[in-house]
């Protein structure tokens, strides 16, 4: 869970995923200390939440700690705090190795799934098919079903509210939802 330099340029949400594999009779404790990191993280300006997805096999006790900030500089802050570094240093002596660490910004977070590995965004030119029919179908359906209700508006203001409705729908509504449907050719098994 060691710090990557790898500075996006813009200040994006962010989703940080880390993959540790904890000692064997050490879970009790990792699990105690993970709590109050969890707690600590809360406290933090621009926290969304943790998600941790714990080992279903007892011979792998791997955890996966998954990580949601509204920005990247406010997930940096926690990311350079004296707190979260004291919580690295207890949890370094009770796992095996120094674990998978990935941040993921903008649009290649829609293409999420949960498991219990490191997530590994699809090919780019696959994300930019989906989200290009996906803007493509919801560009019409807003210019058909919308933009008559908002023609007394000026064009930049009615322009404004139908990005903001297509974002706020791609985010949480239609992404979430075609990833999944298209999941096998996202991520094809080997």
């Amino acid at each position: 869970m060691n710090h990557i330099n790898q500075m996006e340029p813009d200040d994006t949400p962010v989703t940080v995923d880390v993959v540790l594999s904890v000692k064997p009779s050490c879970e009790h404790e990792f699990e105690g200390i993970l709590t109050e990191m969890i707690s600590a993280a809360e406290m933090f300006e621009g926290h969304l939440g943790v998600n941790v997805f714990r080992p279903s096999d007892a011979s792998n006790l791997q955890y996966r700690v998954v990580f949601k900030f509204d920005r990247l500089s406010n997930f940096r802050q926690w990311e350079s705090s004296e707190i979260r570094k004291g919580y690295l240093a207890q949890i370094n002596r009770l796992v095996t190795d120094k674990g998978q660490f990935q941040i993921l910004t903008g649009l290649e977070s829609w293409f999420t799934l949960s498991t219990n590995k490191a997530i590994m965004p699809p090919p780019r030119y696959k994300i930019f098919i989906l989200t290009w029919i996906t803007i493509f179908v919801l560009v019409n359906f807003m210019n058909r079903f919308v933009m008559p209700y908002l023609s007394f508006l000026s064009p930049l203001l009615s322009t404004l509210i139908i990005s903001g409705l297509m974002v706020l729908a791609m985010t949480y509504v239609i992404m979430p939802r075609i990833t999944k449907l298209f999941a096998k050719w996202l991520y094809p098994k080997p």
